[in-house]
């Protein structure tokens, strides 16, 4: 992905007295930066938009950068809106990101709500030094649930890549046009409207990485059971998967938001652990 520092807003993150801080903020239309105070040393992150979300033919771009024992959380001030496409143009969001050694990233976003008619792109971009160690989620609604929409959207992309000391260790893409295929059927999402994916990315020796992949072991256990052709009875499903020795992998998906909030909620309070983030950032939020 080409970054040069036009039409590029940037967050860079380093360890100043101890304390993980942000140094640089720079945000362009339609993106806004916002850094609450965190209770910890940790640093928090808070992307927020004119108007709730994106409308067509709007871009986001995001450069990331944690230094070396840098700790930071970054997540949306509420759910991203994609609000419809009248003249074909897409809402498009890019990120990339470059984790130094020993640096911890949470990328932890509310979902992206796919309104009817819309059009949406996404691509993520990580770069991991030895000893860095990423944790971030993908996740989206079929439409505003509240109202009954359900694929109604027109076109949805997300591709995430993550390189590993210069090695490519994850690329994951996903593309879904409604008006192509049958979204209720059981090969697709059957009765689901909420789908989830955390990926987590580091290195094995790493403490850290063990104690992360730990709880999302313990996940699948918390969850639904029963084998898979039966789960559409169930509130959600889980399923996780050691993809490679560096990289995890949980999928999940669920009737309703409220359905998936305990599992969000046992990851984000595993966060509070002093060797992760040492507090738990959702628990002034929700």
């Amino acid at each position: 992905m080409n970054v040069s520092d036009s039409g590029w807003s940037s967050v860079e993150v380093a360890q100043v007295r101890h304390k993980t801080q942000l140094i640089t903020s720079k945000s362009i239309q339609p993106l806004k930066i916002l850094n609450p105070a965190s209770p910890a040393t940790a640093c928090h992150v808070m992307l927020s938009s004119y108007g709730g979300g994106m409308v067509a033919g709007d871009v986001i771009r995001l450069r990331v950068e944690a230094q070396a024992e840098a700790r930071v959380f970054i997540n949306t001030q509420s759910n991203t809106k994609i609000f419809r496409s009248t003249d074909g143009s897409v809402a498009q969001q890019y990120v990339v990101g470059y984790l130094a050694d020993n640096s911890l990233t949470v990328v932890f976003p509310d979902p992206v709500v796919l309104q009817a008619e819309s059009r949406y792109r996404q691509v993520q971009e990580w770069h991991l030094q030895p000893g860095a160690l990423l944790l971030v989620a993908d996740w989206f609604h079929s439409g505003r649930m509240d109202q009954g929409e359900q694929f109604a959207f027109t076109s949805l992309h997300t591709e995430l890549k993550v390189r590993l000391a210069g090695r490519l260790v994850l690329l994951d893409r996903f593309t879904f046009q409604p008006t192509d295929h049958i979204a209720t059927s059981p090969a697709n999402f059957a009765g689901y409207q909420t789908m989830l994916s955390v990926y987590l990315v580091g290195s094995p020796e790493d403490g850290r990485f063990q104690q992360l992949a730990d709880l999302l072991a313990q996940q699948q256990l918390a969850g639904s059971t029963g084998p898979h052709f039966t789960v559409t009875g169930h509130d959600y499903v889980v399923a996780i998967t050691r993809a490679k020795p560096e990289v995890y992998l949980l999928r999940a998906a669920a009737h309703s938001r409220i359905a998936l909030q305990p599992l969000c909620n046992r990851i984000l309070a595993a966060l509070a652990n002093p060797e992760l983030l040492g507090y738990n950032p959702w628990q002034r939020k929700y």
